[in-house]
C-alpha cells in the first residue's frame, strides 16, 4: 500500500523521453507508451532517484495551484497506477 511514507523509484525498465514539459514512457514489458501532464512529468523527474511520496506531494504543492487534499489523492493514484503497471518501484 503506497503512503506518505513511502519510497518511490522510476523502473530501470522504463523508457522515457522529455518532450517540452510532458512526459512520454514506454513500457518494454507490455509495449504500451502512457503520457504525463505536466504534474506527472515532475513527479517523474523526481523519482528519477529515491524519493520519498510526502516530498513529492510538496514540490507539487510548491509548483502548481493545487489542494493539498487533492494533490495527495490524485498523487496516490497516480503512482499506485504507476506501481500496477511497473513503471516505479515502491518501498515502504
Amino acid at each position: 500500500m503506497l503512503s506518505l511514507d513511502s519510497t518511490i523509484m522510476i523502473s530501470p525498465d522504463a523508457v522515457y523521453s522529455d518532450i517540452e514539459d510532458e512526459m512520454v514512457i514506454l513500457n518494454p514489458t507490455n509495449g504500451e507508451y502512457y503520457g504525463l501532464n505536466p504534474v506527472g512529468a515532475l513527479v517523474w523527474k523526481l523519482a528519477q532517484s529515491p524519493v520519498k511520496v510526502s516530498a513529492v506531494r510538496d514540490a507539487i504543492l510548491d509548483s502548481f495551484e493545487v489542494s493539498p487534499e487533492e494533490c495527495e489523492r490524485d498523487l496516490l493514484e497516480l503512482l499506485e497506477d504507476m506501481a500496477g503497471q511497473g513503471l516505479i518501484e515502491v518501498t515502504p
